[in-house]
């Protein structure tokens, strides 16, 4: 009997319980209907929602209208990054990276901002500021819940990031724009798993078929609001809301779905649970989509280079 692809309500359920690490104890019904109760509240009252996440650096979105001109000055952007040190820093970092010089065959030491900007290029200048703005979004403390996902997430989201990033020019949808919705999509996640680490009884986890897809679907819904809140382009706020709407979404949307698609499939394979060459995981994707599934091993977005 030939295997269907898997649906991604297989994969969020899978993925969800090795994320948080369930086990086999199950939480009552009425456990989980509290949580998912307050999940949908944030859901419909986003400022309440986006409290509980620490907002994108000011500087970003100035940063991001200069990215956005075709004819944008290294001299200019060198400027706007001058108020930001950790930002600077980060750039230095990212242009002094063996991949850059092997590439571009530059000097060994990049040590002026214009020099960096001009070596990363404006693509690379616009996923970089992209990261840096959504890791504060991540690194939160709180329960050993929250510490445990949210790397998680973060690791799943930049490459949900770059495979939506490869994938969007086949689908006539604009690139960059699919990695913002990436990087964004999973916001509302964190939220959501902040909220399980509080009201979960230590003994049992809510982690029935049922709650898991309530959870991801009022978590997108809260990621496209606190989106909305943040000012994000149109085009990625809606990306994110029609993720899930298979046929009917738009080709954003359609990119942003298979990105996550893949970089769920990459993080369980890489992490054990499935071998790289399971059913579960292969059958159903084209060779192009096999391609950005190998990438993803290899995300240069990583940080222990």
């Amino acid at each position: 009997m030939t295997r269907q692809p898997a649906t991604i309500a297989e994969i969020d359920a899978i993925y969800y319980r090795w994320l948080a690490a369930a086990g086999s104890a199950q939480a009552t019904a009425q456990a989980e209907q509290q949580i998912l109760d307050e999940l949908t509240r944030l859901a419909s009252e986003p400022i309440a929602g986006a409290a509980l996440v620490p907002r994108i650096p000011a500087i970003i979105p100035q940063l991001m209208r200069t990215l956005q001109n075709e004819n944008m000055s290294a001299a200019e952007l060198s400027r706007q990054l001058a108020q930001d040190v950790p930002l600077v820093a980060e750039v230095y970092r990212e242009a002094n990276r063996p991949r850059y010089h092997s590439r571009y065959n530059a000097s060994p030491s990049i040590n002026n901002m214009e020099g960096a900007i001009m070596l990363l290029g404006q693509n690379g200048m616009r996923m970089l500021l992209a990261r840096v703005a959504f890791r504060p979004i991540v690194s939160m403390q709180s329960g050993g819940l929250t510490i445990r996902t949210a790397p998680l997430i973060w690791r799943q989201s930049e490459k949900c990031a770059l495979a939506a990033n490869l994938v969007a020019p086949a689908m006539q949808a604009n690139a960059f724009d699919a990695y913002l919705a990436g990087l964004m999509a999973n916001v509302g996640l964190v939220v959501a798993f902040r909220l399980i680490d509080q009201m979960h009884a230590p003994d049992a986890f809510p982690q029935s078929d049922a709650f898991i897809a309530q959870v991801f679907a009022q978590a997108r819904i809260l990621s496209v609001r606190i989106a909305e809140l943040w000012e994000f382009p149109e085009s990625v706020t809606r990306a994110i809301g029609q993720a899930g709407a298979d046929d009917h979404a738009d080709p954003q949307a359609q990119a942003l779905a298979l990105g996550d698609r893949l970089s769920k499939l990459r993080m369980l394979v890489d992490t054990g649970r499935f071998p790289a060459d399971d059913p579960f995981v292969m059958t159903g994707l084209s060779k192009a989509e096999l391609q950005v599934f190998d990438k993803l091993a290899d995300d240069d977005d990583e940080d222990d280079e």
